[in-house]
């Protein structure tokens, strides 16, 4: 995938600024080489070495100045990466390139298929990262990979934190002991989806009755939805969980954020994407949010309904690209429907007084005038759309480009 690198200014700035006091002070790129150039020679003794290991897949950078410059600037984001992780006490965690051109038969025997991609290598499991080359995004998302798959709930504290996880899709299950089978059934489902889906599970029959759960029961909740749905045919083996999950994992509500970024991208429905703009920390934003949670609500058992949610606030530096293209102005809630191809797009009429849309008005915007048909569910699930890879410096045309350097 290319990589949208909007946040290159702060990466470029952490050896500027000074705080004056300890435990403040950001990362500086201290110059020396850990990211490891991988070939035919030497990559199985460099993997060897590390509990997980990251694999950039790079397009070859041949004679082209700005290609040259793009991949210096993605170098020199793992570098800080492999920076900060050598502090790690836990695990050693490693980071290393691979050329697709030169090393086209190292890649095809590690299983990599799509170049501009990072792949994450930890025991058994290989995980595609789908979000901004960025140090301290990639950091964040490798602190995840290398958390246990499934987070155990034993008290009301951390039952309490579990409800205030709304923005992932997340499962949770009641079990009678760690060496329950069927919670090694499930352990092993988690493992298949770590860590894009948050697993949790309970061996306490206080806290599984404030879920009201049964025992060997596992509910599955949508970003955003308070009510859970009860998977059928319990008690389940692996196989049957993954087979859910993966019927049920495009919600009706989810929300774009740096690290999912790609993924949700080429997630599209017949090519296009239901986007709502709202910035959640302003009154205005967080009031439309609320409205378009209620639509998805309303609307949750629609597989032909999928509402993407991007608060502007997580990407400033796209926001000016975004207003251009579309014709729209984020400094307030805006909601659309995208082309994904050519970032065509068709946007509610906002009126200029404070009033919101009703939830009523909003779904009737979404049936009549974008032939998107919440009530009536005729289509199945469209085809995944793949985004064409075109741009060097930021990424892909639409929603997720920046600058024209094709």
């Amino acid at each position: 995938m290319k990589w949208n690198l909007v946040f290159l200014g702060l990466l470029l700035t952490f050896g500027q600024l000074s705080w004056g006091q300890k435990g403040m002070d950001f990362p500086e790129y201290d110059g020396k080489d850990r990211v490891h150039d991988l070939n035919a020679k030497n990559y199985k003794s460099v993997m060897k070495k590390y509990d997980v290991m990251v694999v950039y897949y790079h397009e070859h950078v041949g004679s082209s100045k700005v290609a040259q410059k793009q991949f210096q600037i993605e170098e020199l984001a793992l570098e800080l990466a492999a920076q900060v992780l050598e502090d790690l006490d836990d695990e050693d965690i490693g980071i290393g390139l691979l050329d697709e051109k030169t090393d086209k038969a190292v890649a095809k025997k590690l299983g990599l298929v799509e170049a501009d991609s990072i792949y994450i290598f930890i025991e058994d499991e290989v995980i595609e990262y789908d979000g901004e080359l960025a140090a301290d995004t990639l950091v964040e998302f490798l602190y995840d990979v290398i958390e246990d798959p499934v987070e155990i709930i034993d008290n009301a504290l951390e039952l309490k934190g579990f409800h205030n996880i709304e923005e992932d899709i997340k499962l949770v299950g009641f079990f009678k002991s760690q060496k329950s089978e069927h919670y090694h059934e499930y352990e092993d489902a988690a493992e298949e989806f770590h860590p894009h889906i948050k697993f949790f599970a309970t061996f306490s029959p206080k806290v599984a009755k404030s879920l009201d759960l049964k025992l060997n029961e596992v509910d599955f909740y949508e970003p955003f939805m308070d009510e859970p749905v009860v998977i059928p045919g319990k008690p389940y083996s692996e196989k049957e969980l993954v087979e859910f999950i993966e019927d049920n994992d495009r919600p009706t509500l989810r929300k774009m954020q740096p690290h999912n970024m790609y993924e949700i991208w080429e997630d599209a429905l017949d090519g296009e994407h239901i986007i709502a703009f709202a910035e959640e920390g302003d009154p205005d934003g967080f009031e439309f949010l609320e409205i378009v949670k209620e639509v998805a609500k309303d609307n949750t058992d629609n597989p032909n309904l999928s509402i993407v949610w991007i608060d502007p606030d997580d990407f400033p530096l796209l926001v000016p690209y975004w207003e251009k293209t579309f014709d729209i102005d984020l400094s307030s809630p805006q909601i659309g429907v995208v082309e994904v191809d050519d970032a065509e797009s068709i946007w509610f009429d906002m009126d200029d007084d404070d009033d919101m849309p009703t939830v009523d008005e909003l779904e009737d915007w979404l049936e009549d005038d974008t032939d998107i048909h919440i009530v009536l569910a005729d289509d199945t699930f469209g085809t995944k759309y793949v985004l064409p890879r075109r741009y060097i410096s930021c990424g892909h045309k639409g929603l997720l480009s920046h600058t024209d350097t094709a």
